[in-house]
């Protein structure tokens, strides 16, 4: 059974792979059109898998 612990940790993970994956997207496929955008959105993915990390043991 899957405690709120292993939920945060599995929503970090998450998280990290889809900013690392909206990161790569700016950077290769969309470079002309909106690089800047679509960085910013995965450095948000960042940003929210770090407090989800920071929240582990806590809630």
């Amino acid at each position: 059974m899957m405690n709120k612990n292993t939920v945060l940790a599995w929503a970090t993970f998450i998280m990290i792979l889809v900013g690392l994956l909206v990161v790569s997207l700016g950077l290769f496929k969309y470079k002309e059109i909106a690089d800047i955008g679509f960085i910013s959105v995965g450095v948000g993915f960042f940003a929210i898998a770090w407090v989800f990390n920071a929240l582990k043991g806590r809630v």
